[in-house]
This record gives C-alpha cells, structure tokens and sequence, in this order.
C-alpha cells in the first residue's frame, strides 16, 4: 500500500495514464518508462478517421483520452462494431503481422491516442526481452478474451 501511495505521488501524471491500460498493467516504473520512449502520441478530433479498412496496419493504438468507433467502412451508424474507451487499445494485429486492417476506426470524440509500431515493438523484443515478453502475453490474454467474447456472442 505504501509503495503505491509512493508511486503515485512520484510517479509523472503521463506515466499514470499508461498504466491504466492493460497491456501495460505488469510492467515496473522503469519498464513502464522504456515503453512511454517508444509511444508516439497523436490528437484527434471527433469524427476523425485514424485507420481505413483495408490500410496496412503498422501501429497499436491506446486510447489516453475519448473514445474511439470500430465500424466497417464508412458506415458509422448502421456498421458500428464497437465503442472503445480511456484504457483500451485497438489495432493489435499490427503488432503480429502485414495484414490489411479489418475495420475503420474514427475518432467519436476528441481523444488523445499514444501509438507503439511494429519496428519499436521487434526492436523491444531485440533489446528489452523481459518487456516484450511481459506486453506478448498480456497481448495474447487480450486476443484471447476478444475471441472469447465473439465466440459467446454466436453460440447459443
């Protein structure tokens, strides 16, 4: 209790909103630091589009601040496939492969995304093993509960 009293007296306000996100959730002060050198952030407005489907995906997104809409292209009412909020991520295939996004995703608020590509994630996994190991399995648990959660939504 004492440490996390500490830790969020010291601890950088933006070092706190990374830690929210659940990616992020086992790493230490330090490792949590070594990620926040590779984030790129970027602003968005509402009704802004961050991602096309079909575009080749190079980037995780974390949600800072808003929230984004997950739909199909161009159909942001009757194509919507989720509202995502502050803590979550979106786009986490780019992570693992060269394949075409499989959705667009907007802005449905003015929101604050920090972005992690593919080349810093394969450069971690060079020089920060133990962080790139700890971020893949809590990458899998995150794939694993999404397709869990699919996979609920269609059986009866």
């Amino acid at each position: 209790m004492l440490g996390s009293l500490l830790r969020n007296r010291f601890e950088p306000p933006h070092l706190s909103k990374l830690r929210v996100i659940s990616l992020f959730s086992t790493l230490n002060r330090a490792e949590l630091r070594t990620i926040d050198s590779l984030l790129h952030q970027r602003d968005y407005i509402k009704g802004e589009i961050i991602f096309d489907e079909g575009e080749q995906g190079q980037a995780v997104y974390f949600i800072l601040s808003g929230k984004v809409l997950i739909c199909r292209q161009g159909r942001p009412v009757d194509g919507a496939i989720a509202e995502l909020g502050v803590g979550q991520c979106f786009g986490e295939l780019a992570l693992l492969d060269d394949a075409p996004r499989m959705a667009q995703v907007r802005a449905a608020d003015n929101c604050i995304l920090a972005a992690l590509f593919r080349e810093d994630f394969l450069g971690l996994l060079q020089t920060h093993a133990a962080i790139a190991s700890k971020l893949s399995l809590e990458l899998a648990r995150l794939l694993g509960g999404r397709l869990r959660d699919t996979v609920n939504r269609f059986v009866v």
